[in-house]
């Protein structure tokens, strides 16, 4: 998670203004900034529901377990989803496919969540389930290569850290590395009883607990004989010194003995390996929010040059955003990167890869184009105005005009990363914003990602005593009850869309959804929204479509649409209560709470 805020507060200082301005045309977003506006006009002065039909209560932890919805007993999408080219992600029907969830990760030993009764790691089918009533169909879910490779060796062992050429460290436990696999398995295969895609995610944050972070083991901890440091304030500012630093240096330049690169993509390709069968494993995350502080000391040119390296191998490299030089990879990479290495063990599922940690507040990036199938562009959204420990924005409307500008710079860059694999650019999705309770801020940022068209998870699920993270960040409390926060994360969305979207929204305050898609004559299966009938619904809802019909039952949790038109467009628009008795009325029905909407 990046909660970095004011830079004087919360960790290194952002590089000079020349070293992040890109050579290209700055980003321009008329259409955009008008939705932006509005939206930020909005947020103030938004009032709860209605005063006509007061919100009805939240599910929280302890309700009971209902099936995921299913569609003539079917999940709306299932199956590996594709990233040919172009912004959207594909199911096997031909559709776009819209993702919406929360991050889920431990960050303490043993790094990952699973059924284990009275344990804080505990994730159970109550958990599961709440997510899928909420309309959650994807959860980000994090493991630790401490976790996957712990090894016995201490940080600085002269027989890992000094410079030479890379060997085999004898820090891998085939049997460590297989419980703890079968324990993420677990977790993976629950969420997937409730039609819950996982992405999953090597998380870490300031490298490792020697500077009050997670994420790398002991063993793989050089730091050239400097000290960790404890400065005080927000365990971020660790990232700013001279160890922490040396310890990231040595990992992107694989300059010791201990191969660190070589070791970390052997892991990955074994866990890439073991889930390569697994319908309900969306992907994976290479590396969370990769950090060097030549970041600040050279800028990030010069380090994405070793981050687009690490990701393909000296062997394989592309070429840099907003004409950087050409790639030269430090002489020790590993020839084949983490990408093909995933590639080679499992060429199905999709590799959601990060530009610098940065990125998230809207600085240029200049990762660029790597001739690889299945990739997905992965950003992450904050804002700097942020409160230090809470995480809650300092000003919501700055901190909701950052966003909106880091959005759709990220989405200017996306059609720049075009390869021969993926014509138009890699698909892309948002996969962490938010660690916040703040409502109006969430509105904003959905309201922002509905006018890109773009999935998101929202960082997190639980905060599960975060030792890098914000005390607000929490979706779920500890006592099993949602934070107000899930009525505007739990949204009337298109789940598939069967043709080419054009433009969606939904207002959290009034429940009003709309849809615009020019449908694929191809695609012979339905379109299918999400209703959250229990949340924004509960005197049921009006659906009106032109070009389409409705197919599913009045009420339904899923509003199935079936195409009329080949030319298009078609509409979709979904109100909250009973329809106006009008010719253009296609379904109106009251909401069955815990009606599954078969």
């Amino acid at each position: 998670m990046r909660d970095d805020g004011d830079a004087a507060q919360h960790g290194p200082t952002p590089p000079p203004a020349g070293r992040h301005r890109s050579r290209g045309a700055s980003v321009r977003w008329p259409r955009r900034a008008a939705v932006a506006l509005a939206a930020l006009a909005g947020l103030l002065a938004a009032q709860p529901a209605s005063a006509a039909a007061p919100a009805p209560p939240l599910p929280d932890i302890g309700s009971p377990l209902q099936p995921a919805p299913t569609l003539a007993g079917r999940p709306p999408v299932s199956g590996p989803l594709r990233s040919p080219g172009g912004p959207f992600l594909y199911d096997d029907h031909g559709r776009v496919v819209t993702l919406h969830g929360v991050n889920v990760v431990y960050k303490r030993p043993p790094y990952e969540v699973y059924p284990d009764p009275g344990q804080p790691w505990n994730f159970t089918a109550a958990d599961a389930s709440l997510m899928a009533r909420l309309g959650f169909n994807v959860v980000r879910l994090g493991m630790t290569w401490s976790g996957l490779e712990p090894g016995t060796a201490r940080a600085n062992d002269p027989a890992i850290c000094r410079r030479g050429t890379p060997r085999n460290p004898g820090q891998f436990n085939k049997s460590i590395l297989d419980r703890y696999l079968a324990h993420l398995a677990q977790t993976v295969d629950l969420l997937g009883r409730y039609h819950i895609y996982s992405i999953l995610d090597m998380h870490q944050d300031v490298y490792n607990e020697e500077f009050d972070g997670e994420g790398a083991p002991a063993w793989a901890v050089c730091t050239d004989g400097r000290r960790p440091t404890k400065p005080p304030g927000r365990w971020s500012l660790e990232y700013a010194t001279a160890a922490a630093g040396a310890a990231y240096h040595n990992f992107w330049t694989n300059d010791v003995v201990g191969d660190l690169q070589g070791q970390y993509d052997m892991v990955w390709g074994d866990v890439a390996a073991y889930f390569r069968s697994n319908p309900w494993v969306l992907g994976y995350d290479p590396f969370n929010e990769p950090f060097s502080i030549s970041i600040v000391t050279l800028g990030n040119e010069h380090f994405d040059r070793q981050l687009e390296c690490f990701y393909t191998g000296s062997a394989h490299v592309g070429s840099l955003l907003h004409g950087a030089p050409t790639l030269q990879c430090p002489r020790h990479d590993p020839a084949n990167g983490v990408i093909p290495t995933i590639l080679a063990h499992d060429p199905h599922h999709l590799i959601f890869d990060e530009p610098d940690n940065y990125a998230s507040r809207g600085y240029p990036t200049f990762l660029g184009s790597m001739d690889f199938p299945n990739l997905v562009y992965n950003v992450h959204i904050y804002c700097g105005a942020r409160n230090p420990y809470t995480g809650n924005p300092t000003d919501v409307p700055a901190c909701a005009a950052q966003d909106a500008s880091s959005l759709v710079q990220r989405a200017a860059d996306r059609p720049h990363m075009a390869s021969p694999e993926q014509p138009g650019g890699p698909a892309w999705f948002v996969t962490e914003f938010g660690a916040t309770d703040s409502a109006g801020l969430l509105t904003a940022f959905t309201t922002f990602a509905d006018a890109e068209l773009v999935g998101w998870t929202y960082w997190a699920w639980k905060y599960y005593d975060d030792p890098t993270g914000s005390r607000a960040e929490a979706l779920l409390g500890s006592d099993g009850v949602l934070f107000p926060t899930a009525r505007v994360l739990s949204r009337t969305y298109a789940e598939a869309i069967a043709g080419q979207p054009l433009s969606t929204s939904f207002a959290p305050s009034t429940g009003r959804f709309t849809l615009t898609y020019t449908p694929n004559p191809s695609v012979r299966a339905p379109t299918v929204i999400f209703v959250p009938t229990a949340i924004h619904y509960p005197r049921g809802y009006c659906a009106r479509v032109t070009g389409a019909a409705v197919t599913s039952r009045p009420g339904s949790v899923l509003l199935e649409v079936a195409n009329r038109s080949v030319t298009g467009p078609v509409t979709v628009t979904v109100t909250a209560g009973a329809c106006a008795r009008s010719p253009a009325t296609a379904a109106v029905g009251r909401p069955e709470l815990g009606h599954n909407g078969a």
